[in-house]
């Protein structure tokens, strides 16, 4: 079976790693010659954080990290309800995402993080280490009793593990949190290095990218390497040579939301409310994160609507974003936002 680019030629060392080349030099060292802490590594989306806690776990252990395997895990709530969660081991370091369990996050982090504690360490004679590291992604998603939970745990068992946080966002992390570990926050790369990571890409692969393309899909994929290697590849596999392309195909999600917001703007009633929300329910029903959809809605309104609609939209954006990262049904918060966003360009057309 054919691996995608972007898990392909994902970096496995630190000598690997294209850009931020002080920064991984720094991690190095920090692996080396130091007491290892907790860390929070935090950084927009396609930045490089996972390749870079991997090639901390591999600096840290050895090549065992990388034989990993996949277990789905079962926790008892105080409720007596049984919660699964997935997980990605190795002998020496577990990955969880406690937010996909949603309000039962607490329960995750206080019973599986103190099980994995509690577990006796594997050690070889090229693992001088006596610790395990607990990887959480999407740290930023977790719920503050979570985080509080989360906060005690780290205090408890920091003789035997080490945890490591990934975030997007560092605000919704709270203080007590950030104290307790080593913040390290990763840059998006510039549009000059995704353009030449693209160009060595496609050079592994036998296929030339001339390098005005490569430019231009550095400057679509706003700083997010994964979405430009993945946009490259989508390219080579619709059309191998890249001279052919007068512009970058957008992805279908995000022609989708832009029609979105031309309904928005066009006609303001009950009936279009109803059909827009059918259509943000087709949007979450297929992956796209209410994050990105908010965002990117937000984004096409900005460039369609009235001049003088738009600081108004955008304070409306801010509230509403707020209250849906503080929900759990994030269809309630989209809707209502889509239905002020209409009351605001209906009030403008009335008193033009």
């Amino acid at each position: 079976m054919s691996m995608l680019w972007v898990d392909k030629y994902r970096p496995k060392d630190f000598s690997m790693l294209d850009y931020h080349i002080q920064q991984s030099q720094e991690l190095k060292n920090l692996v080396e010659h130091s007491d290892f802490p907790h860390l929070l590594i935090y950084g927009p989306s396609g930045a490089g954080k996972k390749t870079r806690i991997m090639c901390i776990l591999k600096e840290l252990f050895g090549p065992g990290v990388e034989r990993l395997k996949m277990d789905n895990v079962t926790v008892v709530t105080p409720s007596n309800k049984k919660v699964e969660i997935v997980t990605v081991n190795s002998n020496y370091h577990i990955e969880i995402n406690p937010s996909d369990v949603g309000i039962y996050d607490r329960v995750i982090i206080m019973d599986l993080i103190k099980n994995i504690a509690q577990t006796q360490h594997i050690t070889t004679n090229n693992n001088t280490r006596d610790f395990k590291v607990v990887v959480l992604t999407e740290a930023d998603n977790l719920t503050v009793d979570a985080q509080h939970a989360l906060r005690r745990t780290m205090e408890k068992y920091s003789s035997n593990c080490r945890l490591i946080l990934c975030a997007t966002s560092l605000s919704p992390v709270i203080p007590a949190i950030q104290s307790r570990c080593l913040l390290i926050r990763v840059p998006a790369p510039s549009t000059k290095e995704i353009a030449t990571i693209l160009q060595t890409t496609c050079k592994k692969e036998d296929v030339s990218l001339p390098l005005s393309f490569a430019e231009e899909l550095a400057k679509v994929c706003n700083g997010n390497l994964r979405r430009a290697l993945l946009m490259c590849e989508a390219c080579k596999v619709e059309n191998n040579s890249f001279q052919d392309y007068k512009t970058i195909p957008q992805p279908d999600w995000r022609v989708f939301i832009t029609k979105l917001a031309d309904f928005i703007i066009q006609k303001q009633s009950i009936q279009n409310i109803v059909r827009i929300r059918e259509q943000l329910y087709e949007l979450l029903t297929n992956g796209i994160p209410p994050e990105v959809i908010f965002r990117n809605l937000v984004e096409a309104l900005v460039l369609k609507c009235n001049e003088a609609v738009i600081p108004f939209l955008v304070q409306e954006a801010a509230i509403y974003e707020y209250r849906m990262t503080q929900g759990n049904k994030h269809i309630i918060h989209l809707e209502a936002f889509v239905i002020k966003a209409m009351c605001l360009f209906r009030n403008k057309s009335n008193t033009q």
